[in-house]
């Protein structure tokens, strides 16, 4: 029952995939606000690759504006940097009180785009899916090959790797209808 191994060992990497989708799909902006959708933008600073998250605390002050508050002032041209370099095409505004972005309503042109980058993030969150039963068969059919499995074990594999596969998939077009929904109100 070596196959079992392989597929418990990389539940992790299924799970990674898992997440990754769903940070995808958080990054992609509604005409909502939320802190999700700048947290992880990576950033510039003393050196170093930062998120925002981890250079200042971010605020929702109301339902379309986002607040951040550098915890060092220095901070501020690097985060309004990698803000206007990301994907969101969002426009920092300095304040006293840190940079404050203003979501603008969407258009349907853009909100088109949004999901059309959404699918995008889905079917690369499949890919790598795929990648990884493709590991694990792989190192089966290995094991096959040296003697140390049955050749039922691929058969067996491939049906227990299909059913975790199908939830997975199952999961991800869940994330994606979710926010289509957010996306076209």
């Amino acid at each position: 029952m070596a196959y079992k191994d392989l597929i418990n060992r990389r539940k992790k990497d299924f799970d990674g995939v898992l997440e990754f989708a769903k940070n995808e799909a958080a990054g992609i902006r509604t005409s909502r606000a939320s802190s999700s959708l700048v947290e992880d933008i990576q950033v510039d600073y003393l050196g170093s690759r930062l998120k925002i998250k981890e250079l200042a605390a971010i605020n929702i002050p109301e339902p379309r504006s986002i607040l951040i508050q550098p915890w060092d002032k220095g901070a501020i041209p690097a985060i309004e940097k990698g803000i206007r370099d990301s994907s969101l095409g969002l426009n920092p505004i300095i304040d006293s009180g840190g940079i404050r972005l203003n979501l603008p309503m969407l258009t349907e042109e853009r909100r088109q785009e949004f999901i059309k980058l959404l699918k995008q993030k889905m079917e690369e969150a499949r890919i790598k899916i795929r990648q990884i039963r493709e590991d694990i068969l792989k190192k089966v059919q290995s094991e096959i090959r040296e003697k140390k499995a049955a050749e039922d074990d691929v058969f067996r594999a491939k049906d227990e790797l299909q059913k975790i596969i199908d939830d997975l998939n199952k999961k991800i077009d869940e994330l994606f209808k979710k926010k289509e929904q957010e996306l076209l109100q």
